[in-house]
């Protein structure tokens, strides 16, 4: 599960490894680790070739912003996405953090996107007017 995850992160973020290799060496400075990375050693980590050392996951983990647990591939059930909307921590993609309206559109889209696609499902439980709110915990 971690090459995949790795690759993904690394896609993501519209990076080659050789970019990523830079990005990781400038976090050399938090002294995570005294080795340089490179392209290749990452290509390799992707291929599930060789496995990165503890610190080596940490300073990913740092990097892309997720868990230790994510980037292993650890799971813990599903989660609903509305409860990551209604949560009070910062969102952002792509570097912009979301404001509130930001999210609130995104919220809206996502569900509409469900509602068409499964219109059966979501029918039963829609008493709303058409207007889209968070979910409030």
């Amino acid at each position: 599960m971690f090459p995949e995850r790795l690759k993904a992160l690394r896609k993501g973020r519209d990076l080659t490894l050789a970019e990523l290799a830079v990005e990781l060496n400038k976090m050399n400075e938090d002294n995570l680790t005294e080795r340089l990375n490179s392209g290749p050693q990452i290509g390799s980590w992707e291929r599930g070739i060789n496995t990165p050392s503890y610190l080596e996951v940490l300073k990913l983990a740092r990097f892309f912003g997720v868990t230790l647990d994510f980037l292993v591939g650890n799971s813990y059930g599903v989660r609903d996405l509305s409860d990551l909307f209604a949560m009070n921590t910062e969102l952002s993609m792509e570097g912009h953090i979301l404001n509130g309206q930001e999210r609130e559109i995104i919220y809206g889209l996502i569900k509409s996107y469900l509602r068409g696609k499964y219109p059966l499902e979501t029918q039963d439980n829609d008493d709303s007017d058409g207007e889209v709110t968070l979910p409030l915990h």
